[in-house]
């Protein structure tokens, strides 16, 4: 048995620091590096969020309605490791992720809007009824231990590894994504994850950006046009 998380931590332990999700958003020139560490660290984080604050078990069912960021690489990426399934349309389940645009969609018990701001910033304004992620995920540990067994991830690694074949990314790649080609979770996070490689995942791509930053970024694999 597989899961998402014992992946994840395989990978980190390999070399804690090197790049594994580079985030840039061209619309407003923000990049974020995170390390393979840094990157664990967040994830554990959200996973004792769900767990802790929100009361979620293995099993479990939440939403998530994010566009690909680093913030939602955290969320998801916490949310299996916790043992939760995730859905990206709204649905009912234990807890739900949003931005503040889509708010009016969660019907959760558990609401948490992401603000995606540059550096985690906390919201300016939370609405009644709603949870900041970036403010209430930071009193959380940064080290998680699953208080039961996680459930069998195999078919989820299994078609993230499918995917993985299917757009050529081999072990040790450094991807570049642009993620309004490729919205799907499966092909911008776990595909990757699934093989061992990096991503440079690209917001709001400038198209004339592409060809310099696979230079700077070292990228072995362009998704990026």
């Amino acid at each position: 048995m597989t899961s998402v998380g014992a992946r994840l931590r395989a990978i980190v332990a390999v070399d804690p620091t090197r790049p594994l999700l580079t985030w840039y958003d061209d619309g407003n020139g923000e990049r974020v590096e995170l390390s393979g560490a840094t990157l664990e660290n967040w994830v554990a984080k959200t996973a004792n969020l769900l767990v802790d604050g929100a009361g979620v078990t293995s099993g479990d069912e939440t939403v998530t309605l994010l566009p690909p960021h680093w913030q939602t690489a955290a969320i998801l990426l916490g949310c299996w490791t916790a043992g939760v399934s995730v859905r990206t349309e709204p649905a009912p389940a234990e807890v739900g992720f949003a931005t503040p645009e889509r708010a009016g969609e969660l019907t959760q018990p558990s609401r948490y809007l992401v603000g995606l701001h540059p550096l985690a910033l906390p919201l300016r304004e939370v609405p009644e009824g709603y949870l900041d992620y970036a403010a209430e995920v930071r009193g959380f540990g940064d080290r998680f231990v699953p208080p039961e067994p996680v459930k069998d991830q195999d078919d989820l690694l299994d078609a993230a590894a499918a995917r993985a074949e299917a757009l050529e990314i081999e072990p040790g790649d450094r991807v570049l994504i642009d993620a309004a080609r490729y919205p799907d979770p499966l092909n911008w996070l776990l595909a990757p994850l699934a093989v061992g490689a990096s991503v440079v995942l690209c917001g709001h791509l400038n198209p004339e950006a592409v060809w310099e930053r696979v230079g700077a970024e070292r990228v072995t694999r362009n998704l990026a046009g």
